[in-house]
């Protein structure tokens, strides 16, 4: 039996037009349930790559910022639903897009420093709907 984390954080990034104007979404639960974060916020003209890079990397550095120092001995998992990212962080795939690697490096270092029991899982949409409905409401309200 896998241990359940004692945090799961999703995230999401879109963009509208792909580039177009991009948001992130971020939701962070504990294992009882209960909401630790939720953040949404526009990031310009993007694309969705990038977007969905730059919400991993903000729900990361939210996340340390939240629970302090205490989070390096917290397990965490972080659910995504693009499988092309997932794959990316876990060195699967190569990152083509030299606009990622910038985040890729931010993500790796937050690994190292701060999230050693990380965990990325993809996701399908459907199981990631908080985090996509906060891209959305950030979209809609500009």
């Amino acid at each position: 039996m896998v241990a359940m984390a004692e945090i799961t954080i999703f995230t999401d990034g879109g963009a509208r037009g792909n580039p177009g104007p991009a948001a992130i979404g971020i939701y962070a639960v504990d294992a009882a349930g209960s909401v630790l974060l939720e953040h949404s916020e526009t990031i310009g003209n993007s694309t969705n790559n990038i977007a969905e890079y730059a919400a991993v990397a903000t729900g990361l550095q939210l996340l340390k910022q939240k629970v302090g120092k205490a989070v390096k001995e917290k397990t965490v998992e972080l659910k995504l639903d693009s499988e092309l990212v997932k794959k990316q962080l876990n060195g699967e795939y190569q990152i083509k897009d030299a606009g990622l690697v910038p985040y890729f490096i931010e993500i790796h270092n937050l690994r190292v420093a701060h999230f050693p029991n990380l965990t990325l899982t993809h996701v399908p949409r459907a199981e990631n709907k908080e985090a996509d409905r906060l891209v959305n409401e950030a979209l809609d309200a500009t």
